[in-house]
């Protein structure tokens, strides 16, 4: 069984690899080829370019928990072009879903059965 979407880094695709190749079990390693198939996908999500801008980290702000809006706020504008949280925001607002494009990423079948894994957990 192999993973459906690679790793960006090739050392850690090797490692995904020799992780499912040492299971035994063909469940365990259907399970766990999802599992990095989905998480590389979202990895190549979070690495489209976007360039955000000071209304956005405004706008984002604007949705947080008071804490967390508070150290976001203090953290600054270009301390937070990085944060998971604002760059998916950004993705979003420009209608690049994460879903539909992990989606093709993974292709139909493969994001389905994932779904079906993992939306009953």
């Amino acid at each position: 069984m192999e993973i459906k979407v690679k790793h960006p880094i090739e050392e850690y695709n090797i490692k995904q690899q020799d992780f499912i190749n040492q299971l035994s079990n063909e469940t365990d390693k259907e399970y766990h080829c999802l599992l990095f198939s989905f998480g590389n996908a979202t990895i190549y999500y979070h690495k489209l370019e976007i360039e955000p801008t000071l209304k956005d980290y405004n706008e984002w702000l604007e949705g947080l928990d008071p804490n967390i809006r508070q150290d976001m706020y203090n953290r600054g504008f270009d301390n937070c072009k990085n944060i998971l949280s604002f760059t998916r925001y950004v993705r979003e607002k420009r209608d690049i879903g994460m879903e539909q494009f992990v989606r093709e990423k993974m292709g139909e079948e493969t994001y389905k059965k994932y779904k079906l894994i993992f939306d009953n957990k």
